[in-house]
């Protein structure tokens, strides 16, 4: 036996999960939001090209404000055949399943409403709520199409008090998550700061509660920071790895000049090539107003360039 086969007998591993080499993430697994990085779709298929990039997250049809999933199956059909002629595959499908308060439920509102206003948002939640999963069947039909097999879903408002939520939380989640075994789909869970589960420990907790192939976890490190959560090493460490499928970056976490909101991509980056991380890093660029584009573009080039930099 020799030395390398001595420590890998030691360490109880195969000598290929010993000495696996990381994959490298540059620009090649970087995506972008569809409806922050372009008017059209045109436009996101250019902005691609600049950057070299393989893949774009899908939310809203840009210029068209309406969602991917609310196109009919030819529109889809065309959709995908587009991507497909640029080169380009879609590594995120942004739905926005079970992002409204769970009826029964209370969350914290910024703002005051009316009697009238919270009967009609009430109405609306409980419409939302009990057709969850023709929406759910729809989102995943249309992610398919859209040859992706990774949808997002939330945790329903945060409450004031989400640990006395989280089971009936758990309980409604897992029969969609049985659905998207079953579709041959995964279902990954946003950290929402405006959610039940907003930081790393909950996101953990999740995973734990409800055990599938098919369920994992899309990570958005600044929206644990907004509840003052250490997001990285602290929150980072706590998450399970195999079961991170997609990691977000909002546009202010990767520049400068918002240093409330800026985080240590460059370690981030470093820590998910350490352990494993196969899959894409999105930008939710989310600096709104009449420079959204242009932000997403100084995004972008600074997410390439700090990725770039480590092994420069």
């Amino acid at each position: 036996m020799d030395r390398r086969q001595l420590i890998t007998a030691g360490f109880g591993l195969s000598v290929p999960g010993l000495f696996a080499k990381a994959a490298k993430l540059d620009h090649t697994r970087m995506a972008t939001l569809t409806d922050e990085s372009g008017k059209t779709p045109a436009e996101n298929f250019e902005f691609a090209k600049k950057f070299g990039l393989r893949y774009l997250e899908l939310r809203g049809v840009p210029g068209a404000k309406k969602h991917y999933s609310d196109l009919s199956e030819a529109e889809l059909k065309e959709a995908s055949k587009e991507f497909a002629d640029h080169g380009i595959k879609v590594s995120f499908f942004n739905s926005g399943q079970c992002k409204f308060a769970l009826p029964g439920t209370e969350y914290a509102r910024q703002r005051a409403e009316t009697p009238e206003q919270k009967a009609k948002r009430v109405a609306r939640d409980q419409q939302s709520f009990d057709t969850r999963m023709e929406t759910l069947h729809k989102s995943i039909r249309a992610s398919q199409i859209l040859g992706c097999d990774k949808v997002r879903i939330f945790a329903f408002l945060r409450t004031a008090e989400p640990e006395k939520t989280m089971q009936r939380v758990y309980d409604i989640l897992g029969p969609m998550v049985k659905v998207a075994e079953k579709e041959g789909a995964k279902l990954l869970l946003e950290n929402e700061v405006a959610c039940n589960v907003a930081r790393c420990d909950e996101l953990a907790a999740a995973m734990k509660a409800i055990p599938s192939k098919a369920f994992g976890i899309n990570w958005d490190p600044l929206n644990g920071h907004h509840l003052k959560e250490e997001v990285f090493p602290h929150g980072y460490a706590l998450l399970p790895k195999k079961k991170v499928w997609n990691v977000q970056v909002k546009g202010k976490s990767i520049l400068k000049e918002f240093p409330a909101d800026y985080l240590e991509w460059a370690s981030i980056y470093t820590a998910l090539e350490k352990d494993g991380y196969a899959g894409q890093v999105g930008l939710e660029c989310h600096i709104f107003g009449e420079e959204q584009i242009r932000r997403s573009h100084q995004c972008m080039e600074e997410m390439i360039r700090v990725a770039e930099r480590r092994s420069s």
